[in-house]
């Protein structure tokens, strides 16, 4: 099999320079994405077809000429599959029109084996890729944390507040640690039957973290997403686990876990990150995304993560996804600077 960079540095080893992939790289500032998308109808349609998912995700290593390929999916296929309706309504997002608000909501909702089971189109998805990958590039299979997919199921869409949610926290914990345990055990099988179709990396996105006060983190997402580290290791030790909670710098001193690599957003210093967990994890990040505007404040960036970095064990991204109207050319310039700067 051939060495695959990233798989290379998600373990700790050397590479002759540092990978670079980028969160939504398979996404709308690409117009070949555009067009496939316009071909399937709507998102939704587009996740659910294999052969297109698997054009969509490849399209940024041919296009941009990153190391990794992430899959193209959508978190919330999960709770779709658990028996939600979901929809994504143009302009608002995604909205579920049946959300959580108590036990007997929890107990309808398809759990375990049964429901990972229903996302066969993902695995069909996997398998088409690693077809047409390239053998020296990696497949990146994700999953969100089951405390995000939780605040969709229960505000029943995007929130800048989640106080639906953090009502639950406080006035019934209870309730809130069900709907997350039942979810972890379908994400737990939803990740091994994604690493058994073919990935070679699983990142967990927990992209709500910040809305979490620090002291609760550890008891609300954090034990969670440790849970499935544990459960994949034991199954699967040399797959590497890439963390990704956004926003949580003053949760680094307790951050733990059986995992290889930590994601840095863009808010939290590369420093900082470097100083608490530089020693345990390799990290990975974190440029701000806006930076991608300008090439000149990309280079600068890109420049000034090295610098921090050095030889310590890292993956070149950005501090969260690329945003939609980002110029192609100016992706492809991040690319070649990371490359460029870390060459060993």
């Amino acid at each position: 099999m051939a060495n695959k960079i990233f798989v290379d540095a998600c373990l700790g080893k050397e590479t002759p320079y540092t990978p670079v992939w980028m969160m939504r790289q398979a996404g709308r500032y690409l117009p070949e994405y555009m067009k496939v998308r316009a071909q399937a109808g709507n998102f939704l349609n587009l996740c659910h077809d294999p052969k297109k998912a698997c054009a969509v995700t490849l399209q940024p290593m041919d296009i941009v000429g990153v190391d990794a390929a992430i899959l193209f999916s959508d978190i919330l296929v999960i709770p779709d599959e658990m028996g939600m309706d979901l929809s994504f309504i143009k302009g608002e997002g995604p909205k579920f029109s049946d959300p959580i608000t108590c036990d007997a909501d929890i107990d309808r909702l398809i759990g375990g084996d049964e429901a990972a089971s229903k996302l066969t189109y993902v695995f069909d998805t996997i398998k088409l890729i690693k077809q047409e990958l390239a053998e020296d590039k990696a497949l990146i299979g994700f999953t969100g944390a089951p405390w995000t997919l939780a605040t969709y199921m229960i505000e029943g869409q995007g929130t800048k507040t989640y106080n639906i949610c953090k009502k639950m926290m406080y006035t019934n914990p209870a309730l809130l640690h069900k709907i997350l345990a039942k979810v972890t055990e379908v994400v737990k099988l939803y990740m091994e039957k994604q690493i058994d179709a073919g990935i070679d990396v699983v990142q967990i996105f927990d992209s709500w973290a910040a809305a979490i006060e620090p002291s609760k983190y550890e008891e609300f997402s954090w034990k969670y997403m440790v849970e499935i580290c544990d459960y994949l290791k034991s199954k699967y030790p040399n797959i590497p686990i890439i963390m990704f909670p956004k926003g949580i710098p003053s949760f680094l001193d307790k951050v733990y876990g059986n995992f290889d690599v930590f994601g840095v957003d863009w808010a939290t210093p590369m420093e900082l990150a470097k100083e608490k967990l530089g020693d345990k994890y390799v990290l990975q990040g974190n440029m701000e995304p806006c930076r991608l505007y300008d090439k000149e404040m990309t280079t600068q960036s890109v420049q000034d993560i090295q610098n921090v970095m050095g030889t310590s064990r890292h993956i070149f991204n950005l501090g969260h996804g690329i945003l939609p109207d980002v110029p192609v050319e100016n992706a492809i310039h991040f690319v070649k600077e990371c490359q460029r700067v870390s060459k060993k």
